[in-house]
């Protein structure tokens, strides 16, 4: 008999051996939409979550710099009940989440710069495209309401749409989550299958077999010893409870162990694979098995050089194109890299070189180090 028992059949046939053949079948992945990867990627995932969370909140610290007070003022206070940083947090978040992200620049009157910047969730914005697919608007909806946002008369539109690279659609861009969904779907899998072993006893499904030579039990029996494994022997409150068999019942486990399935390792694994798609090392995870990195100190470096500053320098630019025609007066919006101090030593190792090097001048080190001229100085 197998557990869970199936229901009893009125033929009876004597002296058969039954033979149960079991085929492995096809993977079934979870779909790939925004919602669907918000879902079970940063809402029930902990290490996207953490990763997420981290790529966000190390972006949005980069200072962000430029000559003019008032967008200095307006980045550094978006809104009256909002710093800078929380407003780039954000705009990092939904980026990483679905690989589009959104802001929208508010002003008193046409003719005057922007006075506020709010962040638009993605999944309530669709583009609004002309006859040659170039977007001419956008659509912001939230239940019935619809709000549609469309160019000014010089041709300038007050959203800023940032994405990631998506080879198969023009407008929108393409989640990290998206690549990286089998190896989500593996580790929360893996998370069900603790919770429902846990829930069984902590022990693998499995079969009574009962008699030989194609004896079978009783009505009676065969209900009385389901009776009994309902109600003594499943769920995580009678755990560890031994199993009396009696009557010729053997017990033949069905299912392989963990250790057989190297089932830890394997949540290892994806966890790496959800860790690379968002440019995160491992090691800051506390993900085990990870030895690309001597030290904790190279592996942070990697990670603000590789993933967190072109983040953060895109970012600016795209600020830098999209507000300064808005500013008469404004330069151009720059990461302060200096302020960073993940990577001051390595600012400090080219401070050193630069002052040994006699052949430079000072204002030839000042544009290496990626500092403006001295006031009153050489050009």
């Amino acid at each position: 008999m197998v557990w869970p028992f199936p229901a009893r059949s009125e033929s009876k046939t004597a002296g058969v051996p039954l033979v149960a053949l079991a085929q492995l079948g096809s993977p079934r992945w979870g779909p790939r939409s925004p919602a669907a990867l918000t879902r079970d990627g940063y809402l029930e995932n902990a290490v996207a979550y953490r990763c997420v969370r981290m790529v966000a909140e190390a972006a949005a610290s980069v200072p962000l710099r430029t000559e003019d007070e008032g967008l200095a003022s307006l980045l550094a206070r978006p809104l009256p009940d909002m710093d800078g940083t929380s407003l780039l947090q954000s705009l990092h978040a939904h980026l990483q989440i679905t690989g589009n992200a959104y802001l929208e620049a508010v002003s008193l009157a046409d003719d005057e710069p922007p006075g506020a910047l709010f962040v638009l969730r993605p999944d309530r914005m669709k583009a609004n495209t002309g006859f040659n697919g170039w977007i001419e608007g956008w659509t912001y909806e939230v239940g019935r309401t619809k709000r549609a946002i469309q160019r000014s008369d010089d041709g300038w539109l007050p959203v800023l749409h940032f994405k990631l690279f998506n080879p198969g659609d023009d407008i929108y861009g393409l989640s990290p989550l998206a690549p990286a969904r089998k190896a989500l779907d593996m580790h929360n899998a893996g998370a069900d299958w603790q919770k429902a072993l846990i829930d069984n006893s902590a022990r693998p499904s499995g079969a009574l077999v009962y008699g030989q030579d194609g004896a079978r039990m009783t009505d009676e029996q065969f209900s009385r010893l389901k009776d009994e494994l309902e109600s003594a022997h499943t769920g995580f409150a009678n755990a560890g409870r031994p199993l009396l068999l009696e009557g010729g019942l053997d017990w033949k486990p069905m299912s392989l162990s963990p250790a057989d399935m190297d089932f830890r390792e394997a949540r290892n694994t994806a966890a790496r694979e959800i860790a690379l798609a968002f440019g995160v090392p491992p090691m800051l995870l506390g993900i085990p098995g990870d030895n690309t990195y001597s030290n904790y100190r190279e592996a942070n470096a990697a990670f603000w050089k590789m993933t967190v500053l072109p983040l953060a320098q895109r970012v600016a630019s795209a600020l830098s194109n999209w507000l300064v025609p808005r500013f008469p007066s404004a330069g151009p919006v720059t990461c302060c890299v200096d302020s960073v101090p993940a990577l001051a030593g390595e600012r400090a190792d080219l401070f050193a070189k630069l002052d040994q090097a006699s052949f430079l001048t000072e204002a030839e080190k000042r544009s290496l180090a990626g500092l403006a001229p001295r006031s009153g100085g050489p050009a």
